[in-house]
């Protein structure tokens, strides 16, 4: 027996349970932490019915609803597909594990920032931290244009509200240049949105190819990749992110991760599944653009000394990985291109969480004041060595697989005869080489090493931080050693591609 509305309870649960977590926050303050991760819990247990459902092969979750028919039809729905669900699975699990990890943390920046406790700031944190679940799995499950950019603009509410109360020292310009970031793109997208409604007369997803052929294609589609790549933090658009990664609170921060995560599987199903014609007219510039970037972040990276802004800008790099296997249009290049986007978020999240430990521990973000964490650290600093392998792609995490599949497809054009591709391909190689440079780097600094006066006495993480990130890594080895778990979803809805 189904589910009833089971992608509606998915997506809509975690939006109206807020209201609730602001009441019994005020009475149990940080503790509201588990019942918001048991409610996240019993999503992602949604979430895998209907995944189980798609992966024994039935056909995929469609719940549509009407949502206007007078001034025009909009159908609002929510589709879960062999794309939609892996990434909405994964998006969620982030959320569950970081608001777990919040329950020690958001309690010491409270202490850091107020200098006290506060159970009514801890309520306020914890109504609005499943708006970001609501955005993310919303944006994987939607079925039109605006319903799309509705949970986009969704997601800029707690950011902007818990960068504003719990960031840090330059909290409140960071968080409007995050808010206008974020909403200008999200702009530039709707109008893209409305030039494609304008062509076609629908704003449904599965309605896009009959954009192509029009006067207004092109446009349409330069608008709605634009405002996708400004979120993406591509070189060019790459300014807020260092900033806004490096001030917002770490529990935060890894949910920015799969924020940026998400634009990439906005790629995937508006052009790669719906627009692959005009998509391939952007392939190599894109290519290129993707590969500068790596370059570029990777460099930007290795600048820094400050532990969070330096996995802030590796995230301008990493993200480019997934740009350079979309733009490929290859089905084996998509494919690869989600896998690694979904393996990033986990890495990243891991990461970001440790540099939130670091600075939890100690209270110092600088590196050169850090240094031999490990014999003090041992499962951070295991767990951050885990971090730094699946962003370098090695085996059995699951930045391998991934990697190895989105460069299959990466080479594929090469291979045949084009020796424009086959010239990126190869210097999207060598760039990823930049990738354990950058990742094991701060490792080093960090746990090993002489130790620093800074961090003579510093204990190991509680388990409520500890646990969240070993889960999340367990699940990185899981698809390193069986990728079939995210391949049998991710290659049939890719295997449309020429």
């Amino acid at each position: 027996m189904g589910v009833p509305y089971l992608l509606a309870q998915v997506v809509l649960l975690p939006l109206l349970t807020a209201p609730l977590m602001a009441l019994i926050g005020r009475r149990i303050g940080k503790r509201t932490g588990w019942v918001v991760g048991a409610i996240l819990a019993y999503v992602n247990l949604l979430i895998l019915v209907a995944t189980a459902g798609v992966w024994s092969g039935g056909p995929p979750v469609l719940e549509e609803y009407a949502w206007s028919t007078t001034l025009f039809t909009l159908r609002m729905g929510f589709l879960g597909d062999g794309l939609s669900l892996p990434v909405a699975l994964i998006m969620n699990t982030v959320c569950n594990a970081l608001v777990i990890f919040s329950i020690n943390y958001l309690d010491h920046r409270i202490h850091a920032i107020y200098g006290r406790e506060s159970k009514p700031l801890n309520a306020f944190y914890y109504s609005i931290f499943p708006l970001f679940s609501t955005g993310l799995v919303g944006i994987a499950f939607s079925t039109n244009l605006v319903e799309v950019y509705l949970f986009l603009d969704l997601l800029l509410i707690p950011l902007y509200f818990i960068m504003d109360a719990f960031g840090y020292v330059q909290r409140h310009r960071v968080a409007t240049m995050c808010f206008i970031w974020g909403f200008v793109a999200g702009a530039i997208f709707l109008m893209g949105s409305i030039m494609v409604y304008s062509q076609t007369g629908s704003f449904m997803i599965s309605d896009l190819p009959l954009l192509l052929g029009t006067p207004l294609a092109l446009g349409a589609a330069l608008l709605m990749l634009l405002g996708m790549l400004i979120k993406l933090a591509v070189f060019g658009f790459h300014v807020w992110l260092p900033w806004v990664y490096a001030e917002h609170p770490t529990c935060i921060a890894g949910v920015l991760a799969a924020i940026v995560g998400i634009e990439a599987y906005l790629i995937a199903r508006i052009f790669v599944l719906n627009l692959l014609d005009i998509f391939q007219l952007f392939s190599v510039p894109l290519m290129v653009w993707a590969i500068v970037t790596m370059v570029y972040g990777a460099y930007l990276t290795i600048a820094q000394d400050d532990v969070k802004r330096l996995f802030a800008c590796s995230t301008i790099g990493q993200t480019a990985y997934t740009l350079l296997g979309l733009a490929s249009c290859t089905a084996f290049g998509a494919a690869g291109g989600i896998f690694y986007s979904l393996s990033h978020s986990l890495g990243k999240v891991m990461l970001f969480s440790i540099a939130g430990i670091i600075v939890y521990r100690t209270g110092v973000r600088d590196m050169r004041q850090l240094g031999g964490l490990a014999k003090r650290m041992p499962v951070t600093a295991t767990l951050c060595v885990m971090g730094a392998m699946i962003l370098s792609a090695f085996p059995p995490l699951s930045g391998f697989p991934a990697e190895w599949i989105m460069f299959t497809g990466i080479f594929q054009p090469g291979v045949e005869g084009s020796l424009p591709s086959l010239v990126l391909a190869v210097a999207g190689l060598f760039a990823t080489f930049l990738t354990p440079v950058y990742t094991f780097w701060p490792v080093m600094r960090i746990f090993f090493g002489p130790t620093q006066p800074t961090t003579e006495n510093v204990k190991e993480a509680p388990l409520t931080m500890l646990v969240p990130l070993i889960i999340l890594a367990a699940i990185s080895f899981l698809f390193g050693v069986y990728p079939e778990l995210v391949t049998r979803f991710l290659v049939p809805v890719f295997g449309g591609i020429p």
